[in-house]
């Protein structure tokens, strides 16, 4: 079952990206996908045995993904401000962030959203702790406020 989920979840990808639906372009992204599926379908649903909770925790990420995009645009808007006042202040620092993540997928997400947000890049993750490096002050009372990583946990089932 889990190979169908990743095979749908791949080709509707395809047709959403390539915006090609004559013949030719979907049998290719038929064979895309499959040969993609039957090499990475662990990737996405770890477990043996598949539950529709995978299915809900797909449906949590792509919401979470507008929010994202979101805070990126601030985050694109905040910077370009520093950068392009005269005295330009910057205040780098690098914070240390506790964070209370216990999946490998919810880690890996919340520090590729810390990296893809402007201002922000995760430099090091040791056990628990991240070490970010920050542009300036506000960006890391932004990171430190936690709303990140609470939408994070909320996707993969963590905030309880």
């Amino acid at each position: 079952m889990r190979y169908v989920i990743v095979f749908i979840i791949l080709f509707i990808n395809w047709v959403i990206w390539s915006g090609l639906l004559d013949l030719f372009h979907l049998s290719l992204g038929v064979i895309s996908c499959l040969i993609v599926t039957f090499m990475s379908h662990d990737l996405l649903f770890k477990r043996k045995t598949f539950k529709w909770s995978d299915i809900s925790e797909a449906f949590r990420f792509f919401a979470y993904i507008p929010w994202l995009l979101y805070q990126i645009i601030l985050s694109n808007i905040h910077v370009a401000k520093i950068v392009l006042k005269p005295e330009m202040p910057i205040d780098p620092d690098i914070v240390p962030y506790q964070h209370k993540l216990k999946k490998d997928i919810s880690i890996t997400t919340f520090a590729n959203s810390i990296i893809l947000t402007p201002g922000t890049i995760t430099a090091l993750i040791v056990d628990d702790k991240f070490y970010v490096h920050c542009l300036d002050k506000k960006v890391a009372e932004d990171l430190l406020t936690g709303e990140m990583e609470q939408r994070v946990a909320k996707v993969f089932g963590e905030d309880k």
